[in-house]
């Protein structure tokens, strides 16, 4: 217990490659990962066009329903 394997020692060269191998390497897939959410995220807007139309407007309530509240 408490040894470090081969496998062990192979992925923590893998990691400390990846930190530290070059320069921005870090900062340059941390970039590409905001890029591509910032596609996707794009790509949920969709392309619908803007409406132009006038807002909603609420319908007039029947005289039955003014006091719902009974007294």
């Amino acid at each position: 217990m408490g040894g470090l394997s081969p496998w062990h020692l192979l992925i923590l060269g893998l990691l400390v490659l990846l930190v530290f191998g070059g320069r921005g390497k870090i900062s340059g897939i941390m970039g590409d990962a905001a890029k591509g959410i910032r596609a996707f995220r794009d790509g949920l807007k969709g392309d619908e066009p803007a409406s132009t139309a006038a807002p909603a407007q609420p319908l007039p309530r029947a005289e039955a329903e003014k006091d719902p509240i009974v007294r």
